[in-house]
């Protein structure tokens, strides 16, 4: 029963709807009480030949209105008990999104997307389970059984009702036993359920490289294995839940034959009537529902309590980057003070980034280049406060990052990142999805500020073309323009692009560097790129390697140096040069 305790909160909320549930509950029990009662007067006045015709049809009329009244009350507590349950769902759905939006990126390299999709689905319905079927199960298992046990001790016989009641004790205890099992194969069978989750996710979203690589039926074998797990797990659980009903149905059958038995004994010694045993059989038969809901019972509540760990486990994982007691809520402008000792990410030994430092004034341009795994996404993933753990301090507009607000912070960055991200909608829609009012005008000025528009106008449906999931429909060059636009629309105080020209040609690429430099003229911008001439324009560039700052200066500096950026600049222009067609004989 600790669920009910940990969802008393759900509970006083939703207190006017569960009393009203319960009370109808109620009644309708009392009024399940009337029927036996009737047809043990009836067997005994006709025994006695002493039924009249208004006995008869005023009986019948009790029971007429009692069935009527019951439909309704049936009706109503089902809106009250299963509509709570629902708001339960809602709320459990609403808290858990809340909390992963504020959870950082670590937290999702240790989660995985199909893992936390079953904590979102199959955890939380089985939860709203426990506030919808099992307060009904609970509530029936204690209204009707109480109600019924007492009105058979106090109007037919208390010691037949003891004699009934003698195997009730083993079926709490077999509930007992078989409830703490229970619990544990509910957990590992949602946990089989998330790795399932996790396959399926993960096939469908590599399927062009599963395809490309021909391991269709690698994957399906993987798949099948996985599903047998999950499908062998669930069989367990199923076999021990088997075991409720038929240990209830010799329970019950076992009270049956007590009750006929020393019943028929009480109605030869002249102490009970044929139709007072009738009418307490009858109950017994009242009996069977609250019995078989206490079985049902332990089923929820065990698959709830393990779900209920598994969400809590979630819930309860702290927020690595938070704001911190009168956070400012402003949004900083653009000069940023880069003074980093180290930074080492979780979980790792060896730093990540070391001895970091550099300023850039508000309205500059910062390149980051390095050989791949340098550093670089680090470095930016620090300055949008990704990540709070390092040594080392970094300032936006003067103030430490920290004295922001994460939304303030983040209102004053636009971001692309090198994998781009496009919503399965529109167009139109991924651009301003940082500013849905945005007229189509500016909307059309920005695309063209990136070189997109005219791609666009090339589609069938222009703007309100659906780009399909991760703008499959798009190629890449044309998802990455979209994404700046995207990025772009906020009028960012610092701009960060994640070596997100990469599959723009170079034509393309000058065009929208010009673009940017004419239109954010006040506006801070930083760079990242494995291809120089994106950064050839930058007030300041920085070479970083194995997570330190090797070289350092603005393009004709760096070229002076004669060091990697020279070599790097010097080679890529040659590949260029060879790639539009010239030749070449060996030497620079």
């Amino acid at each position: 029963m600790k669920i009910y305790k940990e969802l008393g909160w759900f509970f006083k909320e939703q207190k006017r709807s569960y009393i009203v549930g319960v009370s109808l509950l109620f009644m309708i029990t009392l009024l399940q009480l009337v029927p036996p009662k009737i047809i043990g007067m009836t067997v005994d006045a006709v025994t006695k030949e002493t039924l009249t015709k208004n006995q008869l049809l005023m009986w019948m009329g009790i029971l007429l209105g009692a069935a009527l009244f019951a439909y309704v009350a049936r009706y109503f507590w089902r809106m009250m008990i299963f509509g709570s349950d629902n708001k339960l769902q809602r709320k459990l759905r609403l808290r858990l999104f809340e909390h992963l939006s504020k959870m950082s990126p670590f937290f999702f390299q240790r989660y995985r997307t199909g893992d936390l999709m079953a904590h979102a689905t199959n955890d939380i319905s089985a939860i709203q389970q426990v506030a919808g079927f099992g307060v009904l199960t609970l509530c029936d298992s204690i209204l009707t059984g109480s109600t019924v046990i007492l009105t058979m001790a106090i109007t037919i016989d208390w010691r037949l009702t003891l004699i009934a009641l003698i195997p009730m004790p083993f079926m709490v205890w077999g509930s007992s036993v078989l409830g703490r099992k229970l619990h544990d194969r509910f957990h590992s069978a949602q946990a089989e359920f998330s790795k399932l989750n996790d396959k399926t996710q993960e096939s469908l979203s590599g399927i062009k490289v599963t395809k490309t690589f021909g391991q269709e039926q690698e994957d399906i074998e993987d798949f099948r294995k996985q599903t047998e797990e999950v499908v062998g797990v669930n069989v367990k659980v199923a076999k021990l839940d088997a075991m409720f009903d038929p240990m209830i149905s010799i329970i019950v059958g076992v009270s049956f034959v007590l009750a006929l038995g020393f019943g028929s004994k009480f109605v030869m010694e002249g102490t009970l009537t044929i139709g007072q045993v009738i009418a307490f059989t009858n109950y017994l038969f009242l009996l069977i529902w609250p019995m078989l809901a206490f079985g049902f019972l332990f089923n929820v509540i065990q698959r709830g309590n393990a779900s209920y760990d598994r969400l809590n486990k979630l819930l309860n994982e702290p927020e690595e980057v938070r704001d911190e007691q009168g956070a400012l809520d402003d949004v900083p402008k653009g000069a940023i003070d880069f003074d980093l000792k180290a930074f080492t990410y979780p979980d790792e030994e060896k730093p990540a980034l070391e001895n970091v430092a550099f300023q850039l004034p508000a309205g500059g341009t910062l390149g980051i280049v390095g050989r791949t795994g340098s550093g670089k996404t680090t470095l930016l993933k620090l300055l949008m406060r990704e990540y709070d753990a390092y040594d080392g301090t970094i300032r936006f507009d003067k103030e430490v990052i920290q004295r922001y607000t994460v939304r303030g912070l983040r209102k004053a960055i636009g971001y692309v990142p090198q994998d781009q991200f496009l919503f399965s909608t529109t167009v139109r829609e991924n651009i301003r999805f940082g500013n849905p009012e945005l007229p189509q005008v500016e909307v059309e000025r920005i695309a063209e500020m990136v070189s997109v528009h005219e791609d666009i106008m090339d589609f069938t449906d222009g703007y309100d073309t659906v780009v399909g999931e991760r703008g499959v429909s798009l190629s890449g060059g044309q998802k990455q323009r979209l994404a700046i636009a995207r990025a772009l629309i906020m009028n960012p105080e610092l701009l960060i692009l994640d070596d997100a020209l990469s599959a723009v040609d170079a034509k393309t690429e000058e065009k929208i560097l010009q673009n940017l430099k004419e239109n954010r003229a006040d506006k801070t911008t930083i760079i990242s790129a494995h291809r120089l001439s994106s950064v050839e324009h930058a007030n300041l560039i920085v070479v970083i390697d194995k997570g330190r700052i090797v070289e350092r200066g603005t393009h004709a500096e760096l070229m002076a140096l004669d060091g990697w950026y020279a070599d790097m600049f010097h080679n890529q222009q040659l590949e260029e040069f060879i790639e539009a067609g010239g030749e070449t004989n060996g030497t620079e």
